[in-house]
């Protein structure tokens, strides 16, 4: 599932890109002025696995993931990929993820486990995004390193499960409920060392807003699981 909002000058490379390892494509688009949309659909009509799902206007990745899951969910998907779509996330780890759905129920491609990186970000950049995973780690009480990131693989009874359509965030929030979501599940939750890399073409959907609201959002999290942990039968 590759969400998009004007990504022209990546979406032709990367789908092809992608193909290479036995999988279908969604791509959710919002509405991109730069014709991200048409682009794909020319995709679609020349390469059978790849599919478009045109929404009417940008509110948010959440938003646009959950439309993607509730649709490949309808499709029959066992598995479902999520990743950027700006070559952030590379292609040839989505084998070790798909191989590791076998053993687990939720993998994440993981940038803060041994072997994995973030290259091409500024000091200033890496710092804040291990900061931001270190701090939901430790209000939420989980164990995964890496909460922020959006490369996932997910087995199909895990969307069922924790109701994605039900999570209000968006961006880094998102994630990170959806992680918390399948821990609380009892899902077992495993992480893949990958690299990340910033986009060479494009510009950051990212945000002070998006930035802001997984604090505030983590924080919401704990106190409605305290709150719940504490209510009286």
């Amino acid at each position: 599932m590759l969400p998009t909002y004007n990504e022209a000058g990546n979406l032709e490379r990367l789908v092809r890109a992608v193909l290479e390892h036995d999988v279908r494509i969604l791509v959710v688009d919002d509405n991109s002025p730069d014709g991200t949309g048409a682009l794909a659909d020319r995709l679609a009509e020349e390469l059978a696995d790849v599919e478009v799902l045109h929404r009417p206007r940008k509110t948010g990745l959440g938003r646009a993931y959950v439309a993607g899951f509730e649709h490949v969910l309808r499709a029959g998907a066992e598995l479902v990929i999520e990743m950027d779509a700006d070559f952030s996330h590379d292609p040839a780890d989505l084998p070790r993820l798909m191989a590791a759905a076998a053993d687990a129920d939720l993998v994440l491609g993981s940038r803060y486990v041994a072997g994995g990186g973030v290259v091409d970000w500024s000091l200033p950049r890496r710092m804040l995004s291990r900061a931001g995973s270190v701090y939901a780690r430790v209000v939420l009480g989980v164990p995964v390193r890496d909460l922020t990131g959006g490369f996932k693989c997910f087995r199909r009874e895990v969307l069922e499960r924790i109701a994605p359509a039900d999570v209000d965030a968006n961006g880094y929030a998102f994630q990170i409920e959806l992680t918390y979501r399948a821990i609380g599940a009892g899902f077992r939750v495993l992480e893949l060392p990958i690299v990340f890399r910033d986009r060479a073409v494009g510009r950051s959907k990212m945000t002070p807003g998006i930035a802001f609201e997984a604090v505030w959002r983590v924080l919401a999290l704990r106190l409605r699981r305290d709150a719940i942990l504490f209510e009286a039968p």
